[in-house]
């Protein structure tokens, strides 16, 4: 008989549960899913959109304020343009048609750029010599000179509308009255200065700069290539010849006698000449008076109280527009500016 106890059979194994799809199992790598977003409710829905919309419709308020503002800009500079040019056409129609004295300034360098351009001085002296109510012309001069060309120009205008209207025309000198300025000065019927003024400078011109030396110390080639044997000529970048000095030479001292036939031309007997009269020097304007490249002394009031006889005077001058300025602002004159620096002219001085 067998003492030991029977063994027992084991006990059935629990059914295993199915794996949660949501958790991670071991060993399977597989990556949580996100929980699902809660569904909107309308109510929260409709007030996001009307936020959106919100938001579009003021922006596009503000893209139309900024559109018709600049409209208006544009529109307010375009007036002013068109104002500026058409009102210095207009300014003499209304003059006042009771006697008076007119005045035209030349001011600064006489060139066809700026204010002392002969276009705008003969506009100028055109309108005043024009008008039935002006007695006379009068110049105030302060300029150092300028342009031979532009100086001709309103010199021949000057005498020509004497002329046509038998008007007087009176220069008044004030700081400086010299070169150009004096070529000018000389077609009217008097020079009155003050003692301290500056008169003459009646001469002629060119000048530049040579860089030859320059360029051999720094190694620099020029390589210039010209059709004709002369179109090179005064180029300071290159070696100035024997001969194109003497062309040079030539053409200035013509334009040297033009100026000095105005002069005899203007100043008649009352000139007293000297060896140093058209030399290039200057005088104040006591000895412009004794000289006689000046007639007397007087200032613009007193031309016009005692020598015109009409004390009211009315300023005929050319201005700068606002066009002319909002060019020069945007830099419109520096291209200009630079080119006349670096070019040669002639100048009367």
């Amino acid at each position: 008989m067998n003492d030991q106890p029977e063994s027992q059979a084991p006990a059935p194994a629990a059914p295993a549960a199915e794996p949660d799809p949501d958790t991670p199992q071991a060993g399977t790598g597989a990556v949580p899913l996100p929980p699902a977003a809660p569904a909107l409710s309308p109510s929260a829905l409709e007030a996001s959109v009307d936020r959106l919309a919100a938001e579009l419709l003021r922006e596009r308020r503000t893209e139309r304020r900024w559109r018709i503002f600049f409209r208006l800009a544009w529109l307010g500079l375009a007036l002013a343009v068109a104002w500026a040019l058409f009102a210095q056409r207009a300014r003499h129609v209304s003059a006042p048609s009771s006697p008076h004295t007119a005045l035209v300034e030349v001011r600064g360098e006489i060139g066809p750029e700026g204010e002392a351009s002969a276009e705008l001085l003969v506009t100028a002296l055109r309108d005043a010599f024009r008008d039935p109510g002006a007695q006379a012309v009068v110049l105030r001069i302060n300029s150092p000179g300028g342009s031979p060309v532009q100086s001709g120009i309103v010199n021949d205008e000057i005498r020509r509308l004497k002329a046509l209207h038998q008007k007087k025309v009176y220069a008044v000198v004030e700081e400086i009255c010299a070169s150009a300025a004096y070529y000018i000065a000389v077609s009217a019927d008097e020079i009155f200065v003050d003692k301290a003024s500056l008169v003459g400078s009646i001469g002629v011109l060119i000048d530049g700069f040579g860089f030859t030396g320059l360029m051999d110390k720094l190694g620099v080639e020029r390589r210039l290539l010209t059709a004709g044997e002369n179109k090179g000529m005064l180029d300071p970048f290159s070696q100035q010849t024997a001969k194109e000095r003497a062309y040079a030479q030539a053409m200035i001292d013509q334009i040297h006698r033009q100026f000095i036939q105005v002069v005899k031309e203007g100043r008649g007997e009352r000139l007293k000449e000297t060896p140093d009269t058209f030399s290039g020097l200057f005088w104040n304007g006591e000895e412009a008076v004794r000289l006689g490249l000046a007639d007397r002394y007087g200032s613009l009031d007193y031309v016009a109280r005692e020598v015109v006889k009409a004390e009211d005077i009315v300023d005929y001058t050319p201005r700068e527009n606002v066009a002319e300025r909002l060019a020069k602002r945007f830099g419109a004159a520096i291209g200009s500016g630079v080119v006349k620096a670096l070019r040669e002219s002639v100048t009367l001085r």
